[in-house]
C-alpha cells in the first residue's frame, strides 16, 4: 500500500514568451520522462500550463528545475498530496494558446486582466450586494461544485464563455464582477476580455479555487461541494468548515459527487452517478445509449443479449411505477 504522502500532484502555469514552444514542447516532454513524471501540459508562444504527479522527490526535482529557469523562476506551484499518480501517461503538446478561448483579438494577460483577490478579499467582497460572482468555468464543473450563489454560465468549453456574456449581460452590468476558475489560468484571459468589453470593476481569484481551499484563514469557506479536476482524481474538497453536497444523480435527483461518463463511447457525456444507479442504468445516459452495441458497461460487466433484455424490462417497468 503506498504512502498517501508519497506522491504530489502539481498544478501550475505561467504566461510567459516561449519561443519555439514545438521544439519546446518536445525537450520537456523527455525531460519529464526521465523524472518519470505522468501528466498533461501545454506549451505555446505564450506560456505554459500544467499539472503532473510523481514522487515527492519527482516532483520536487521538476520544481527546482523549473524555477530555475529564468522565464519560471516566480512560477507558482500549487501541490496536492495524493496516493500515486494521477494520470496513466506524459504529454506535452504545442498548442496556439495554453487556454483555449479563440478570440478573433486576443488577450494578453500581462497587459490586460482584471484585479486580482486573495482568497480573504475575494471571500469579503463575494458578500457585498452590489457583487456578482461570475464561474468561469464548464457547466459540468459548476454543478459538482461551486461558490455560494454564484451565476452558473450554459457552456460545455471555455470558448463559449464569451458568446454567453454578450447575450446574458443583463446579469452582470452595473455590479462589481468577481470570476473564478480552477487554478486561476482562465480568469487571467476572461477577466482581460470582460475589461476590455468596457465592464469597469472586475475582479478575478488569484491562485483560483484550489488556492481558495488551502489559504488557512478562509478555509474554503462559501464554497458548496466539490472541485472539479482535469485527472483521475476527478473532485478535490475544498471547503474545510462545512462540506454541502450540491451535485444530484443524473437518474434519481439524489445527491451525489461521483461523475462517470456515458458507456457509450459516441456519446461519452459526463454525468454524475451513484453506483446504484449507475448498474440500474448500465451507465447509459438515455435508452438509445444503453442498447448501443459499442456500450462499454456491458462489455466491462460480459453482460449476454438475455441479461441485457432482462434489465431493460426491469428498468421500463420501474419507469411506469413512478409514472
Amino acid at each position: 500500500m503506498i504512502n498517501s504522502k508519497e506522491y504530489q500532484v502539481l498544478l501550475y502555469y505561467k504566461y510567459v514568451q516561449i519561443e519555439d514552444p514545438e521544439e519546446y514542447a518536445m525537450e520537456h516532454l523527455q525531460f519529464c520522462k526521465d523524472l518519470d513524471l505522468r501528466g498533461r501540459i501545454l506549451v505555446a508562444d505564450e506560456g505554459i500550463n500544467g499539472t503532473v504527479s510523481g514522487t515527492i522527490e519527482q516532483t520536487e526535482k521538476y520544481m527546482e528545475a523549473m524555477h530555475n529557469d529564468p522565464r519560471f523562476a516566480d512560477m507558482t506551484f500549487k501541490i496536492d498530496e495524493h496516493e500515486g499518480h494521477a494520470f496513466k501517461k506524459m504529454h506535452v503538446r504545442p498548442r496556439s494558446e495554453i487556454v483555449s478561448l479563440r478570440l478573433e483579438d486576443d488577450i494578453n494577460p500581462k497587459q490586460t486582466t482584471g484585479k486580482y483577490f486573495e482568497p480573504e478579499e475575494f471571500f469579503e467582497a463575494m458578500q457585498d450586494e452590489n457583487t456578482v460572482v461570475l464561474d468561469a468555468r464548464n457547466d459540468y464543473e459548476y454543478d459538482l461544485g461551486h461558490f455560494r450563489g454564484a451565476i452558473r454560465p450554459d457552456i460545455e468549453a471555455f470558448r463559449e464563455l464569451p458568446e454567453w456574456v454578450e447575450n446574458n449581460k443583463h446579469l452582470i452590468e452595473g455590479k462589481r464582477i468577481l470570476t473564478y476558475c480552477t487554478g486561476g489560468i482562465r480568469c487571467e484571459k476572461f477577466s482581460g476580455w470582460l475589461v476590455k468589453e468596457g465592464f469597469e470593476d472586475v475582479a478575478q481569484l488569484h491562485g483560483g479555487i484550489v488556492s481558495y481551499g488551502k489559504d488557512p484563514n478562509v478555509q474554503g469557506e462559501l464554497w458548496d461541494g466539490q472541485c472539479y479536476v482535469f485527472d483521475e482524481r476527478i473532485s478535490v474538497p475544498i471547503n474545510k468548515k462545512d462540506h454541502v453536497v450540491v451535485g444530484v444523480d443524473y437518474f434519481d435527483g439524489q445527491p451525489c459527487e461521483r461523475y462517470v461518463n456515458c458507456a457509450n463511447p459516441e456519446c461519452n457525456k459526463q454525468i454524475l452517478c451513484s453506483e446504484e444507479s449507475e448498474h440500474k442504468y448500465m451507465r447509459g445516459c438515455t435508452h438509445e445509449c444503453r442498447i448501443s452495441p459499442r456500450n462499454m458497461y456491458v462489455k466491462e460487466h460480459d453482460l449476454s443479449e438475455e441479461e441485457v433484455q432482462e434489465r431493460l424490462a426491469a428498468l421500463e417497468e420501474d419507469i411506469k411505477q413512478e409514472v
